[in-house]
């Protein structure tokens, strides 16, 4: 396969479903070589048997694992920070142990990941840094989404802040801010409802275009942001016109 990314050494968090499952395809339809982690083993083998498809275990809670996963793999090209996790409920309803989650999962993960590779990027003088936001952030005020959307504002502060401080050295840093997308995590929460197809219709109809987001559809403008090299602090929403 050849690409506009070909030999790039692409690393992926949450690689084994939905969104960063499909970032490895795409990725890799680009010619990069894909390390593609996530907690869950099973989902890793379930990925396709390419030899540029480089599957590794990884929990991203832990500061140490990253930074000995990321040393065994040596240089990293392009960095997608893709896990995080969905809470629901207001402030009121929010117990203090999701939001210590939230910000551990959806902020400090990434926080710990670029951390780990900036050091190689800089040395080289390029790097691409791709961070998973939402509109749900400061973007825009979603009902009952308080712990998800003060993490996902928190994450575009971290883009801008690395972007402003790497900027003359060859680093990029963005963030994608999709809106509802088909997943197996939005699946289970609309199941977790109770009434199914409500739930799912109530989703579809915030999205003024009609239909939720692909993961095919993130994906693509995680290739574009990679290979972006006058972008950089921007945060792009994808959102089926949700925010217009």
């Amino acid at each position: 396969m050849t690409g506009k990314l070909e030999g790039k050494r692409v690393l992926i968090t949450a690689a084994g479903q939905g969104i960063g499952r499909a970032s490895v395809l795409a990725f890799l339809s680009e010619g990069a070589i894909v390390h593609a982690t996530d907690i869950n083993q099973g989902l890793l083998d379930a990925l396709p048997k390419e030899t540029a498809i480089k599957p590794r275990k990884l929990d991203v809670l832990k500061t140490n694992e990253v930074n000995q996963v990321i040393s065994e793999i040596g240089a990293i090209d392009v960095l997608f920070n893709c896990a995080g996790f969905v809470h629901g409920g207001s402030i009121l309803e929010m117990p203090d142990a999701d939001l210590d989650f939230a910000l551990d999962l959806n902020v400090r993960a990434m926080i710990r990941t670029i951390r780990a590779v900036l050091p190689g990027m800089l040395e080289r003088r390029d790097g691409a840094i791709v961070n998973m936001s939402s509109v749900a952030s400061s973007v825009k005020g979603v009902p009952n989404r308080f712990a998800y959307g003060v993490t996902k504002a928190a994450v575009l502060g971290l883009t801008k802040a690395v972007a402003a401080d790497y900027i003359t050295q060859g680093i990029r840093c963005n963030a994608i801010c999709p809106g509802t997308v088909e997943s197996p995590s939005l699946e289970q929460r609309m199941r977790a409802g109770g009434d199914y197809e409500a739930t799912r219709a109530a989703f579809i109809a915030r999205q003024p275009m009609g239909r939720l987001g692909l993961p095919e559809e993130i994906a693509d403008l995680a290739v574009y942001l990679a290979g972006a090299t006058y972008t950089t602090g921007q945060a792009y929403n994808i959102d089926g016109g949700w925010t217009v």
